[in-house]
């Protein structure tokens, strides 16, 4: 399993609504600007930009400078610890239901 600091900064990242909504539009747009992200979405450039900044921090976008405009994309390995932390438990999950899933056969055959 991961280590607690990558998987805690991934959830802290994503467990605020807006920040989660940020980061699919930039999943889904390829690269995509602060403006662009700002636009229609009822929240400010300002605080657009704070999420933008807790989401490079916790290694889910990255940025790319060009000339005064700057373009943020999505880092695929970004979800890695919570995708790693999700397989951890899953297996624990499967094997509980397939040890429910037997006793009950043994209750009702």
């Amino acid at each position: 399993m991961t280590e607690a600091t990558p998987i805690n900064a991934v959830m802290r990242a994503l467990a605020d609504p807006t920040r989660r909504a940020v980061f699919e539009q930039v999943v889904n747009s390829g690269e995509i600007t602060v403006v662009d992200l700002t636009r229609g979405s009822g929240v400010t450039q300002g605080a657009v930009s704070q999420h933008l900044k807790a989401l490079k921090q916790a290694g889910l976008v990255a940025e790319r400078p060009e000339g005064r405009k700057v373009y943020y994309r999505a880092q695929p390995d970004g979800l890695a610890p919570l995708v790693d932390w999700m397989s951890h438990y899953g297996v624990f999950w499967r094997e509980r239901f397939a040890d429910l899933r037997t006793l009950l056969k043994e209750i009702d055959p």
